[in-house]
């Protein structure tokens, strides 16, 4: 009879024992070991753990505690990103301080991540919201300020009316704020920015240092996002204006096709060029009736297009031919200079809005399809140019840079880069974040609040209404706003916007490596040992966000000189979604699993495993088709494998049975390279058969005294310590070990025990199994196909048939095609 196995028993006794002995702590002074940073991406503390983070604690885990099983000193830290709108949001309806909220949350996911047992290490502990650690957002601030990266203007924004706040470009999903899902629209104010833009070409160009590192997936939408193009920067005059306006186009070669010009309808040089015409007053009903659309409708191909003649003219640079100006909503204020050449017969929302406006269309690239002006359908490819001057005959390669040389000679145009990457809006008119740094002096002007003075902290939230109401609550704490200037001693205000919590997340990593140090951001030795960071682990949903923005910290960092490195993370891993039925979890679909339901009933380890086996990490775990219970009863047959070994530690391996031997050398390969793969379910796969083997073994082969089975055995609980931690514990304690199996050290192949004296062949006719045969590995090809011919099942199933081809691959299989 065996004793019961109680999950809940074992959870309780090792966590006591893992405090004291502190297996992860990767502070220690003098560690000889090499290090290795393996970091998960910090939670937002709303509430307990959910099923996401089960499964994405669970799969950095297994990497963390490989790793020190390999024999590296580990720095695997925890922290929460604890700024931010829920926070406020539900301290607006507790009427009490968002930090109550935040801190009672945070302590709440702590208790649960040590109850999960992720290997952490709790030393080195950061939460965003402590004034120790956004001082240094605003020290990081105000170095940006003096590099000229961090500047204030005046812009047409994205503005939640439910959240009462600004949302960065990347905060607006298909056209819906990313918090509420309301719909965003556009507002004039004067905004904080980060100057990104000036990374551009290098966050581009830096990707080839996460080539096959980092998903593909992942790079590709960075570079979408960025979106480079190659083109030219043109001048077009226009009439009774002396300034002219420039055009940036990646097609200058269809120069002579630019029948008009249409501007942003939002745009400063719209407003300004209608000023005082006779169409201003159509153009002010026209604004008021586009300004709600999102960017994303506006760009939509399927739109209809409608826009306003502005009574102005431009010139055509190369043919002097006066072309109508437009306002439109299908132009962006913020994509190049907010207005473009309009080439109708070689740009399809050219094409659609020359037909609606019945504007000119002129085609200048000679291609075999019909007229657009007739088809409706412009013609974007190459082709030779016609109807355009000296550039007759050329093909559209050759002719963008002949143009762009005749044009550079009378400086009408330069060739130029541009991009879809927009400037990093940090500005919020919320209370829970971190204040700017910023002292505005009538006298001096802007004047950062000094590094002695940091942090700037928030007022008390008491005397506040925090109920958003389009203008920061931080305003009305005029005690805290009301300040003498650092410069000239006069009267002066404080910045009342926080910055958006992205800013918190863009350099904690780097914080991590010296998270107790009080008179500096990080500690450059510190950084220099354990960055940058080896293993990253997060959901695919912040590929944009916050992985571009830690990328220009790392870079702007490097810059001044504070960093080494250009690059965080030098290798991503992306898990999927944890979902119910094949949708997303949540409380109005009647199909939300509650992690503490699902760790009371079935036990930590077994959530753990059933996470790590499911399948490959960066697919959706649908719960409905995995079976944490059959995880449980997994685990129960492999700690009772520990308690039937009867022979004593430190026994020779090698007198062990060899074939079990040979088993648990082969898994223990296979998992070690599962691991570094990110195969997990193939590790668990391995871990399972090798279970199998060793019961087998146990009952009716070698028996349980066989120093095979112990070693079979303790590998199994080593294997295991990755993943079932509290079930490894217990396996090892039985096995007569003193704890904690967490160190036990990663056991050695011996590549002896690899080598196989046979193999199985199969031999197949028309993709059917007919034999199996045991052969050597070293059969060839030859010999194989002859051993196919000869076999009595294959001949029987050929009957005399003549094959028409044959597939072999030895020493795997022969498949006969008739």
């Amino acid at each position: 009879m065996h004793e019961a196995y109680d999950v809940h028993h074992v959870q309780e006794k090792w966590l006591p024992i893992w405090d004291q002995i502190a297996p992860f702590r990767s502070g220690k002074p003098n560690d000889p070991r090499p290090k290795k940073y393996v970091l998960d991406m910090f939670p937002y503390p709303s509430g307990d753990l959910h099923m996401g983070h089960a499964e994405a604690y669970a799969l950095g885990d297994v990497i963390a505690r490989y790793w020190v099983q390999k024999g590296f000193n580990v720095m695997h830290p925890i922290g929460w990103d604890a700024f931010g709108l829920p926070a406020e949001n539900a301290a607006i309806k507790r009427n009490e301080d968002p930090s109550i909220w935040t801190y009672e949350n945070i302590n709440t996911q702590k208790a649960s991540m040590r109850r999960y047992a992720c290997s952490f290490d709790w030393d080195r502990v950061l939460y965003t919201c402590d004034p120790e650690y956004y001082k240094w957002n605003q020290w990081i601030f105000n170095r940006m300020y003096e590099k000229g990266l961090a500047y204030r203007k005046d812009s047409a924004v994205n503005w939640c009316p439910s959240c009462q706040t600004v949302l960065a470009n990347e905060q607006v999903v298909a056209g819906l704020c990313e918090r509420c899902d309301n719909t965003v629209t556009k507002k004039k104010l004067n905004q904080w920015y980060f100057k990104i833009t000036d990374y551009a070409e290098r966050l581009l160009a830096d990707m080839e240092q996460l080539e096959g590192k980092w998903p593909e997936k992942v790079l590709t939408m960075q570079r979408n996002w960025i979106g480079k193009s190659t083109g030219a920067e043109v001048i077009f005059e226009i009439e009774g204006r002396d300034k002219p306006v420039v055009i940036y186009t990646t097609r200058p070669d269809t120069l002579y096709g630019a029948t008009f010009m249409v501007v942003a309808v939002d745009s400063d040089l719209a407003r300004e060029l209608v000023s005082g015409t006779s169409a201003e007053s159509e153009f002010n009903k026209y604004f008021d009736s586009v300004k709600a659309a999102s960017d994303i409708d506006r760009l939509a191909t399927d739109r209809p297009k409608t826009g306003v003649f502005l009574n102005r003219y431009a010139i055509n640079p190369v043919n002097g031919e006066k072309i109508q100006i437009w306002a439109s909503d299908y132009v962006l204020a913020d994509y190049g200079t907010g207005a473009i050449m309009a080439v109708p017969a070689h740009d399809q929302r050219d094409l659609d809005f020359a037909r609606a406006m019945k504007l000119p269309v002129c085609v200048v690239v000679e291609t075999e399809e019909d007229d657009p002006a007739v088809s409706g359908v412009a013609t974007t490819g190459d082709g030779k140019l016609v109807n355009s001057g000296f550039l007759n005959g050329l093909n559209s390669s050759a002719a963008i840079q002949k143009i762009i040389s005749e044009l550079e000679a009378k400086k009408l145009a330069k060739a130029s880069n541009n991009y879809r990457l927009r400037d990093w809006l940090i500005s919020r008119q919320r209370y829970w974040g971190t204040p700017i740094p910023i002292i505005h002096c009538e006298k001096c002007g802007e004047v950062p609040v000094p590094d002695d003075q940091l942090p700037v902290k928030l007022p008390d939230s008491s005397t506040l209404d925090l109920k958003p109401k389009g203008t920061s609550p931080l305003a009305t704490a005029h005690d805290w706003v009301n300040v003498s200037c650092p410069k000239c001693g006069g009267k002066a205000l404080r910045d009342t916007d926080t910055m958006d919590t992205f800013v918190d997340s863009s350099w904690y990593f780097l914080r991590y490596s010296s998270v107790n140090t009080h008179d500096r951001p990080f500690i450059r030795e510190e950084v220099d040992t354990w960055l940058p960071v080896d293993q990253y682990v997060g959901g695919v949903t912040h590929a944009i966000l916050h992985l571009l923005y830690s990328r220009f910290f790392t870079k702007a960092l490097h810059d001044m000189g504070y960093l080494s490195f250009t690059e965080p993370f030098t290798r991503l891993l992306n898990q999927g979604m944890v979902i119910m039925d094949g949708s997303a979890m949540s409380k109005s679909r009647g199909n939300l699993v509650r992690l503490s339901d699902e760790l009371e009933k079935h036990g930590v380890d077994a959530i753990r495993l059933t996470m790590v086996f499911a399948g490959p990490p960066e697919d959706d775990v649908d719960w409905a088709d995995v079976s944490p219970a059959g995880s449980a009863k997994f685990l129960n047959r492999a700690w009772r494998l520990a308690g039937d070994v009867t022979s004593k530690p430190g026994v020779d391996f090698a007198t062990g049975d060899l074939a079990l031997r040979k088993a648990a050398h082969k898994a223990l390969h296979d998992i070690s390279f599962a691991v570094e793969s990110f195969r997990f379910n193939v590790a668990v796969a391995r871990v399972m058969e090798l279970v199998n083997a060793t019961r087998k073994a146990i009952d009716s082969g070698c028996g349980p005294a066989d120093p095979a089975v112990r070693e079979a055995t303790e590998i199994v609980a080593i294997s295991l310590s990755l993943i079932a931690p509290y079930t490894a514990e217990e396996m090892w304690e039985k096995l007569g070990h003193k704890p904690s199996v967490a160190l036990a050290g990663w056991p050695s192949v011996d590549p002896a025990l690899l080598t196989q004296d046979s193999v199985t062949a199969i031999f197949q006719v028309n993709g059917k199994i007919k034999s199996r045969v045991d052969i050597s590995p070293d059969t060839s090809d030859t010999d194989l196909e002859k051993m196919a011919f000869a076999d009595p099942a294959v001949i029987a199933d050929l009957a005399g048939q003549t094959p028409k081809k044959v597939i072999t691959k030895s020493p795997k299989f022969v498949n006969i095609v008739l």
